[in-house]
């Protein structure tokens, strides 16, 4: 009880780590200009209005700031009571996709939910909660079953059911690594590294997409106009761009050369643009990010807001490395948006409530 009220009497007097705020909103406001960048051409063929999709993401960027704002004076502690339910709701949303009239179905995948004006994808919702959830269930260094049985379902849901590998992915990742920062027995890990590449080669044989993408991984210019046109695309991309880039707005491959130049590849565009030296910058700014997010969660007062720290850091740097990898053919191209630079209103949402809870924790952590 003592512990708590110092805490909160912390979080009242204390300053949120602004390094990492002027950082995030550095990234944003970065986004911003990429997303307007890119998306004029998409955004007229698709809807005859060029700012379409830059009107819609200032529309997120709105609400993410003013969240990012409420969660960095909302008490990091009270997220422990709300844990469940915050997660429960979020798993009936996961589900919700598959409800007609609300789910919406593209490219045989069900991903997205439509509630009223607002498009949401879920899964990046779920991602969030899920490491709320987490952190309540081992911060008293218990729950092993509670754990795989919310790892099973989710995977499930999103690898299965919504056919999501990105995400299945990024999801597993980070909260597995949080099982283990929360000081589960590395032999755990060891037993289920065999079971998790059987279901991953399972999860990807059987789908023709998969393997192709497997296979263009494999060699990106084994089929330039078929299953590898992407990559192949991309990695156009990036190599025109040099050393210092063609010069923002001069892309050539945004005029719908690239599939998901707005989203998933946007990082190509980018460096098409502004080059290596601006592809550099863009991943020193993430680094930092995720330094000064590691840093938070190791200096946080209690064991709940270090392993809430240490999640959320976590899910924002694999995201982030998934993104940039794929990019440059290190892994298979996997469908994750680049925190804070891609458009998409539900995973910038996220992301920035993650940051406001991370300034939260920043406010007591011991710097």
């Amino acid at each position: 009880m003592r512990r708590s009220r110092a805490v909160i009497a912390t979080l009242k007097s204390a300053k949120a780590d602004l390094s990492l705020l002027i950082t995030v909103l550095v990234l944003t406001l970065f986004g911003l200009i990429m997303v307007y960048d890119v998306s004029i051409v998409q955004a007229y063929q698709d809807f005859g209005d060029k700012y379409f999709y830059i009107k819609q993401q200032l529309i997120w960027v709105s609400l993410g700031l003013f969240c990012l704002f409420f969660f960095s004076h909302f008490n990091y502690l009270n997220l422990r009571k709300l844990a469940v339910p915050l997660f429960m709701i979020s798993l009936v949303l996961l589900l919700a996709v598959f409800v007609p009239g609300l789910g919406i179905a593209a490219g045989g995948a069900h991903r997205w939910l439509k509630i009223g004006p607002l498009t949401l994808q879920p899964a990046e919702i779920i991602k969030l909660t899920s490491i709320i959830f987490f952190a309540s269930l081992f911060e008293k260094k218990s729950g092993t079953t509670g754990f795989l049985i919310v790892l099973s379902i989710v995977t499930f849901i999103l690898g299965i059911l919504q056919k999501d590998l990105g995400s299945t992915i990024v999801f597993f990742l980070t909260s597995s690594l949080i099982f283990l920062l929360s000081g589960a027995p590395l032999n755990y890990f060891i037993l289920a590294l065999p079971v998790t590449l059987i279901g991953f080669v399972g999860f990807v044989l059987p789908s023709p997409y998969r393997r192709q993408r497997i296979l263009a991984f494999l060699d990106p210019q084994s089929d330039p106009t078929g299953y590898s046109y992407h990559i192949s695309q991309v990695l156009i991309a990036l190599g025109s761009g040099g050393w210092t880039g063609l010069g923002i707005g001069q892309s050539l491959q945004k005029f719908e050369y690239i599939p998901e130049v707005t989203t998933d590849s946007i990082f190509a565009i980018l460096g098409e643009e502004f080059g290596f030296l601006g592809g550099l910058f863009l991943i020193l700014l993430i680094s930092f990010l995720i330094y000064r997010g590691f840093t938070i969660a190791h200096n946080a007062h209690d064991r709940f807001g270090q392993l809430l720290g240490y999640g959320l850091t976590l899910w924002l740097g694999i995201q982030a490395a998934l993104n940039l990898a794929a990019m440059v053919a290190l892994v298979p191209l996997t469908g994750v948006p680049l925190p804070f630079i891609s458009y998409g209103g539900s995973a910038l949402l996220a992301n920035l409530v993650a940051v406001g809870i991370l300034l939260n924790i920043s406010r007591t952590s011991k710097l």
